[in-house]
């Protein structure tokens, strides 16, 4: 892959004295990107990455364990124990090439023992979003060469990561700028009106980081950025690392690989939304989120106001899950304005493709390879080189020319 990189023209991502290929897979929880996934990408020289929260789905007898048990304890520990077996089986496959990332949110309760079992199990990076990581260089202080990287969606919450981090003598590996209105899953604003703020268009947050950068006796160079939502063309590849960023990041293309780690069904629903089909709204975490409308997300938000109303009311409910998975969840909390649905649960049934229950996060942008499934590797080497699969031309090919202008 590499070879492509040569010849394609754009540069190597180096991160914490590794040089890889300028693509980013993106964590995707529940269990969407594990071992599987995370694995196969690295194996190919680029950043693979695991989402730490509720990977027992993928181990039927750590879900044994869990039956029945109310004790919060010991479901953490289950799920560390998930996350530790996904990591080495990801490092298994990567043979020592790339890297595998870890992804803890912010917003998870059990972050911190989360991030100190990922570096434990030989992560080489932790991503984390979802809320500020303001305390992550604390939490890996005996794991020096563990890359960081914040995610974040504009320039203020750089300069404040930074600012905190460099009085820690710590600075990030790199940053993850993830543009809210085009991402998929929970995302980097407050309120659903502000996705598609202009501050956090791409070249904005780039040249406003540069300022920020300047005023702290930093340079560009000192900090790599990866730029993260929307991106599905090798063309606009081109045109980010051109201007200056270091890589780049998908989640959904990624999540409907041959690779995934999802159930088929759920890489259907993914590849087969039309943009009528994706919705954004407020997550129990109190953050905007994108997803497909499903029936159960349809059901729900025809109820959403109701189930708000009775919230306001002090209606509050006990965890169904006994993960109390949130630090802050507006359904257990009885929080108004924020989603009254248990997420895990949700997010379970989706990977598992149960399409009546599930909630299926998903980017806002048209998938490189439409509604085809295909192995990571060619997609990586279209983002790199603009080659599309022959299998995908030629049944473009076998098309008639009338039905493809009618298609466009």
């Amino acid at each position: 892959m590499f070879e492509m990189l040569a010849s394609s023209g754009l540069r190597p991502f180096r991160l914490k004295g590794r040089e890889l290929l300028p693509v980013v897979q993106g964590g995707m929880g529940v269990g969407v990107s594990a071992h599987r996934l995370a694995g196969s990408v690295a194996a190919l020289g680029a950043v693979g990455t695991i989402a730490s929260v509720d990977l027992r789905h993928h181990h039927p007898d750590l879900m044994a364990r869990c039956k029945g048990v109310r004790d919060r304890e010991v479901l953490d520990a289950i799920n560390r124990e998930a996350l530790d077996r996904e990591i080495r089986q990801a490092r298994t496959l990567a043979q020592g090439r790339g890297a595998i990332a870890v992804n803890v949110m912010k917003a998870v309760d059990d972050n911190p023992h989360l991030v100190v079992q990922a570096c434990e199990s030989g992560a080489d990076a932790i991503v984390m979003g979802a809320g500020l990581p303001l305390d992550l260089p604390d939490m890996v202080a005996d794991f020096p060469d563990v890359a960081l990287l914040p995610i974040l969606s504009d320039a203020r919450g750089v300069t404040v990561v930074l600012k905190k981090w460099l009085r820690r003598g710590r600075m990030p590996d790199a940053i993850v700028i993830e543009h809210p209105g085009h991402a998929g899953g929970h995302l980097g604003a407050t309120r659903l009106e502000e996705l598609n703020d202009a501050r956090f268009d791409f070249a904005r947050v780039r040249d406003e980081v540069s300022v920020a950068l300047r005023g702290l006796g930093l340079s560009d160079d000192d900090l790599p950025l990866v730029a993260a939502g929307g991106i599905n063309r090798h063309e606009r590849v081109r045109e980010l690392i051109g201007a200056g960023w270091s890589a780049v990041q998908l989640g959904t293309a990624f999540a409907v690989s041959a690779e995934g780690d999802a159930h088929p069904r759920f890489k259907e629903v993914l590849a087969g939304a039309r943009p009528e089909d994706i919705v954004e709204f407020v997550s129990v975490a109190g953050l905007p989120a994108r997803a497909v409308r499903t029936p159960w997300l349809e059901r729900y938000l025809q109820r959403e106001e109701s189930l708000k109303r009775k919230a306001a009311e002090g209606a509050s409910r006990k965890c169904a899950t006994s993960l109390q998975c949130l630090t802050v969840c507006g359904l257990r909390d009885g929080l108004s304005k924020f989603g009254q649905f248990c997420i895990d649960s949700q997010l379970s049934a989706a990977l598992k493709g149960e399409i009546s229950r599930g909630l299926f996060f998903r980017g806002g942008a048209s998938l490189p390879f439409g509604a085809a499934i295909r192995p990571v590797r060619e997609l990586i080497e279209y983002l790199l080189t603009g080659k599309m699969p022959a299998a995908l031309v030629s049944a473009e090919a076998s098309v008639p020319h009338e039905l493809r202008t009618a298609m466009a």
